[in-house]
């Protein structure tokens, strides 16, 4: 069996030696009391790089997000979102099951929303009806197929929803997929929430962990909602070491991932019977879909996972590859050439 190249997600990737080293000398405490020294060094550096007076650390970006979301809203309200975002595709029917909170939802382009879309679409002030509360965002946009939402347009969404008393909520796990793609700083993109879900464990390179940046008045109603949800944890310096350790080091070298990801592309492009959607592909993520003379999403997928690369099917037609940190420029070429071949063949039989 040759060695396995894994593309399936940048959450796949194992603690570096470096990062374990940082792990095993972490300073702890009871989180829960707000004892441990390096969850609060955390969440003091996490708050000041997205402009926000604090931040929560939580085990994962599904209870970021819904700590975010129940803070704005209450059982009987509404948040406005894209038809394919991680909130109401991936998280469960949180908002509904946790919260008792409607998603009511909009068909965007690759995931990104216009401000027409969500104009005259809040409900009046009557019994019969939702209280629409909150806009959630995502960026980068996963399903989108890892598009960077321009930020003109969160602007333009976040002034309208502003000047109706609505909230914003931004899922960023992959922000910094954004920021670095961008060169605009992560404080710029986080002025236009009132809350921000960012990721450790999603291309940085961290085995677990998350953190809500919020107003530092939500801080009390936060750590409550996080109790009520599971995430009190105790000594989890060692996680956030984890967090911070990638923060230094792994951050601006999400651009290899953005250009292994281009040869990804490159090779499907040029693969008769595939085509990545969107064409263009701006960060670490690589949708593609094949067309029935290939064969199947899962046909070309066993394939592939026979000649020693991973990706993830997701649906009868489509597929996701992803590049980050523990796959190597040559491993990706490496993977792009048995895409291109195999698909090939299969296109040939």
């Amino acid at each position: 069996m040759p060695p396995i190249i894994d593309l399936r997600s940048d959450t796949v990737t194992r603690p570096s030696p470096g990062m374990r080293e940082a792990m095993s000398r972490a300073e702890v405490g009871d989180d829960v009391f707000g004892d441990d020294p390096t969850v609060r060094k955390l969440e003091e550096r996490v708050a000041a790089l997205l402009g926000k007076e604090a931040a929560i650390f939580v085990p994962s970006g599904t209870m970021s997000n819904q700590i975010g979301i129940r803070l704005h809203a209450r059982g009987g309200d509404e948040l406005l979102c894209d038809l394919n975002c991680h909130i109401f595709q991936y998280e469960g029917g949180s908002p509904a099951a946790l919260s008792g909170i409607t998603c009511r939802t909009f068909d965007g382009r690759n995931g990104i929303l216009e401000l027409e879309q969500l104009e005259g679409q809040i409900h009046p002030d009557d019994p019969h009806a939702t209280d629409t509360k909150l806009v959630c965002l995502e960026n980068t946009h996963n399903r989108g197929g890892g598009v960077v939402y321009p930020i003109e347009k969160i602007a333009a969404i976040s002034r309208w929803a502003r000047s109706h008393g609505l909230a914003m909520h931004l899922d960023g796990a992959r922000l910094w997929n954004a920021a670095v793609a961008t060169g605009i700083p992560l404080a710029e993109w986080g002025r236009h929430f009132d809350t921000v879900s960012v990721c450790f464990s999603k291309g940085l390179g961290a085995p677990i962990g998350s953190a809500l940046c919020l107003p530092k008045s939500h801080m009390r109603n936060a750590t409550r909602i996080r109790k009520l949800f599971g995430g009190g944890m105790r000594q989890v310096g060692i996680l956030a070491a984890a967090a911070l350790y990638a923060l230094d080091r792994n951050v601006e070298r999400l651009t290899d991932d953005h250009r292994n990801a281009r040869i990804l592309a490159e090779a499907i492009r040029n693969t008769p019977g595939l085509r990545t959607v969107p064409e263009q592909i701006e960060t670490n993520l690589v949708w593609f879909r094949i067309d029935p003379s290939v064969g199947t999403a899962k046909g070309l997928a066993d394939a592939l996972a026979e000649n020693g690369v991973l990706v993830h099917s997701s649906g009868p037609s489509t597929l996701r590859a992803c590049t980050h940190l523990d796959v190597t420029r040559d491993q990706v070429q490496h993977a792009a050439d048995l895409i291109h071949r195999l698909a090939g063949q299969l296109h040939r039989g």
